[in-house]
């Protein structure tokens, strides 16, 4: 990819627009998990310590298009002031002529944090004039959001063009230099393990990645849907009936191509979800009345076999409802048997990489990626917009 890093380009005296994904989940005004903004730092740090000035700008949450008192990133500029040890002033707005001042008004180790680019509607409809204003507040543009990079917003794309000098951040190079050896030829056995709800998320990767793999390792809620299409008995768990056809394809794909495809072989289950609810191991399917809520011990083993022979290992989507203890288990016990396998492995944000979080072996993996649907779509194959508008 014929892309500038934000080392190359001279920042001195420069407002620096750096995308960033501040999207941390905020309880009363309060931070819960600064991951993401603890990943976004050092774009920021190396824009200050080089004399630029940066103009950090990201969405929150989903305001449709309008001022929500809500979804203001006022306690994330509390945080980054804090952690960057300089004056980080919130912007009202993220365009307009104030905000245009404030970001000429800029001086040495300051920093400007633009109110949640998603209050205007511009954003994700990517407006050409809502572009033109983001555009009008840098003198260097730089994407440092890998999770938003499959979207074709105005800040992500729209402005892209109109900034003369533009490079991608530290956190996404880091995403492009982990994700593409899946794309080449990843060291073997190559394993993939499949969690989360639904069939057709994951359907695209797959089927990209089906050549180059050695065993396909389904668990979560979409693993019933696979063993009712073939034929299981799976009680009240979870079955997306319009992806059975899906579940089909995949299954049949495996087999054509001689890849190992793993389902469950038994379960905890339940009667009803809640803490600590009465549960029994089932096998090989799911009695009526009883639903499946996390992978059972003889699968964990099956599963921890091919694991702790592979080479490579892409991770995406909870094995349970790992949320809700016990039902944690099974997943925290896949995430302990990749980091331990000593295999290059990399897990798809969002659900699973909180798991790994939650596991205490985050340390163990060899990246967990910042945005669980972008890192799926990069590993279809697909030109993220986000990176495409840079190569331009």
């Amino acid at each position: 990819m014929a892309l500038r890093k934000l080392e190359e380009i001279p920042v001195t005296g420069k407002r620096v627009f750096i995308r960033a994904d501040l999207n941390v989940p905020i309880r009363d005004g309060k931070i819960t998990d600064t991951t993401r903004i603890d990943e976004a730092l050092p774009a920021m740090k190396w824009v200050i310590a080089n004399g630029g000035h940066p103009v950090i700008a990201s969405h929150l949450g989903r305001p449709k298009g309008k001022p929500s008192a809500a979804l203001t990133l006022r306690p994330v500029a509390e945080y980054l002031a804090d952690v960057l040890h300089v004056k980080v002033a919130l912007a009202e707005d993220c365009v307009g002529e104030k905000t245009l001042a404030q970001t000429r008004a800029l001086g040495p180790r300051e920093a400007l944090l633009l109110e949640n680019l998603r209050f205007h509607a511009g954003e994700e409809a990517n407006d050409p004039g809502f572009a033109r204003q983001l555009a009008a507040l840098a003198d260097v543009y730089v994407n440092d959001a890998f999770g938003t990079a499959h979207r074709a917003h105005a800040s992500t794309v729209g402005m892209v063009p109109l900034v003369a000098a533009r490079a991608i951040g530290p956190l996404m190079q880091r995403e492009i230099e982990n994700l593409s050896p899946l794309l080449g030829t990843p060291a073997r056995p190559f394993v993939i393990v499949l969690g989360g709800a639904k069939v057709a998320d994951k359907i695209g990767f797959v089927r990209h990645l089906l050549t180059r793999i050695d065993a396909l390792l389904v668990g979560g809620a979409m693993a019933y849907t696979f063993l009712r299409a073939q034929g299981v008995e799976v009680g009240d768990s979870l079955v997306v009936p319009t992806e059975l056809d899906l579940a089909h394809e995949m299954l049949d794909s495996a087999a054509t191509r001689g890849v190992a495809l793993l389902l469950p072989s038994d379960h905890v289950a339940v009667q009803q979800i809640a803490p600590e609810a009465p549960s029994r191991i089932t096998a090989p399917g799911v009695p009526a009345g009883w639903k499946g809520v996390d992978i059972g011990p003889a699968t964990i083993r099956r599963f921890a076999d091919k694991i702790v022979h592979a080479k490579t290992i892409f991770w995406n989507g909870p094995l349970g409802i790992f949320e809700t203890k016990p039902f944690d288990r099974g997943t925290m016990a896949i995430a302990t048997e990749i980091a331990r396998s000593g295999a290059f492995s990399v897990v798809g944000g969002g659900d699973s990489a909180a798991a790994v979080l939650q596991s205490g072996h985050a340390e163990e993996i060899s990246h967990i990626s910042t945005g669980g649907g972008a890192a799926l779509e990069f590993l279809e194959g697909r030109q993220l917009p986000g990176i495409a508008a840079l190569e331009a």
